[in-house]
């Protein structure tokens, strides 16, 4: 089966559990019968939230049925692991499934992009499943883009996150720092600098508009710590929302008349990107 083919056939209706399309039926399945997709990019499932999901399950039942794969008298997830975890911890003995027949392609596929769009993945689950996808079924950022309804900046910050080394991806992974602050470390050219930072951050406690400011004195090769900035409130959420759209630090400083929007980049690839989300690249070529 051709790759590209997969992602054509229409997501909703492969990855949606209620419906039941012709020849399908919901099934009764033992419990133990059942195991997870080795292709599930999620790694942690936060363990109250689970408990409150199986208090659930055990005042209400399953809802939403399971969707999975037989093989012989085994069941390989496609989507709804939580729902399986949580109704072991419930007791239950027997799940509704709904069975699909999937090629391992599909498969690894739909489990990727079930959780991306139903599921909170953090950071680096999200960015680790879209290089898995681009690599899987050569997609460029573009195509990728389009599958998920998403904005290729958005694909591309992410997937910058997987160059950090890692020790700073870990610290993401387990909320100890935020993606804001390890897009702010990505501007350090070297490992050894985005490890001095990233371990300065956590001791020190600093919000992401500090290590913005730490980052930037790193670079002009100074230690002292740079001063804090006054910004207007509305004047910073412009800021933020920017950072968040471009993926690179943006700085608005305004004057008595007007003012001036800074933009950094990091190199010729970075200078690239943001000339695309520009729209410029077809007056440059």
């Amino acid at each position: 089966m051709n790759k590209r083919s997969v992602l054509g056939r229409g997501l909703e209706a492969l990855i949606e559990p209620v419906s039941t399309p012709s020849g399908e039926s919901i099934r009764q399945v033992p419990i133990e019968n059942i195991q997870p997709n080795p292709y599930q990019p999620r790694q942690e499932f936060d363990p109250e939230k689970l408990a409150e999901l199986a208090t659930s399950i055990k005042e209400h039942g399953i809802i939403q049925p399971l969707v999975a794969r037989q093989e012989g008298t085994m069941y390989t997830l496609v989507a709804g692991e939580r729902r399986w975890r949580a109704a072991r911890q419930a007791g239950l003995t027997h799940v509704p499934v709904i069975i699909r027949h999937l090629g391992d392609e599909q498969l690894m596929m739909l489990a990727l992009i079930e959780n991306l769009q139903r599921e909170n993945l953090n950071p680096i689950e999200e960015a680790e499943a879209y290089q898995r996808l681009i690599d899987e079924f050569s997609l460029t950022q573009e195509e990728l883009a389009q599958t998920l309804g998403k904005s290729r900046p958005a694909i591309a910050n992410a997937l910058r996150l997987l160059s950090l080394p890692e020790e700073i991806r870990e610290g993401v992974s387990r909320e100890t720092i935020s993606a804001g602050h390890a897009r702010a470390l990505l501007a350090l050219g070297s490992t050894s600098q985005q490890l001095e930072a990233y371990r300065e951050v956590v001791r020190r406690g600093l919000s992401v508009r500090a290590t913005e400011n730490m980052v930037r004195a790193m670079l002009a090769g100074k230690r002292a710590r740079p001063k804090v900035r006054l910004v207007d409130p509305q004047l910073r959420a412009m800021e933020e929302s920017l950072i968040s759209r471009l993926g690179t630090q943006v700085r608005i400083t305004p004057k008595a008349k007007g003012g001036k929007i800074e933009i950094e980049y990091y190199g010729p690839e970075d200078l690239e990107r943001l000339v695309e989300i520009f729209g410029l690249s077809e007056e440059l070529a």
